[in-house]
């Protein structure tokens, strides 16, 4: 086995187990993500509970990845760099948020959601996909719009 299979076969394990915690954690359940966002109504606190053990793995893993040049497999090692707080990073998690809270799926359990045969789910992804497909027109676009400097 070459070392491209060992890291596609180690990239289909580890969105395995993040679709398994999605489901096991409730978090494809539209119903539950609304109503850990209900602050005025029936709020359901347990979503926070997942997003801190997001929280707690995510910090552990970056502190541990920043001391790193190679990944586990031996190829190089890439994170962001940029700590900018800008209008497009502003404008995007605005929509995210108001996506999430209107539909009650984000990506992730959006997808994993969809492939447990959720209807709701799949007009979900199809309009993420379709807001991406935009918004790569328009950012070229506008890019093409720029003088060069």
């Amino acid at each position: 086995m070459n070392r491209n299979s060992v890291h596609r076969l180690s990239e289909f394990f580890v969105g395995l187990l993040f679709g398994w915690g999605l489901l096991i954690s409730g978090m494809t359940d539209p119903g539950k993500v609304i109503g850990f966002l209900d602050l005025a109504g029936a709020w359901d606190p347990s979503l926070a509970l997942v997003m801190g053990g997001a929280i707690a793995v995510g910090f552990f893993a970056f502190g541990t990845a920043k001391k790193r040049t190679l990944n586990f497999f031996g190829g190089a090692l890439h994170l962001p760099t940029s700590r900018d707080i800008d209008k497009r990073l502003v404008l995007g998690s605005l929509l995210f948020g108001a996506g999430w809270g209107l539909a009650g799926f984000c990506p992730g359990p959006g997808i994993v959601s969809m492939a447990a045969g959720q209807p709701k789910a799949a007009v979900f992804v199809v309009a993420m996909i379709a807001g991406m497909v935009v918004f790569e027109w328009l950012d070229r676009l506008g890019r093409r719009a720029l003088p060069a400097a």
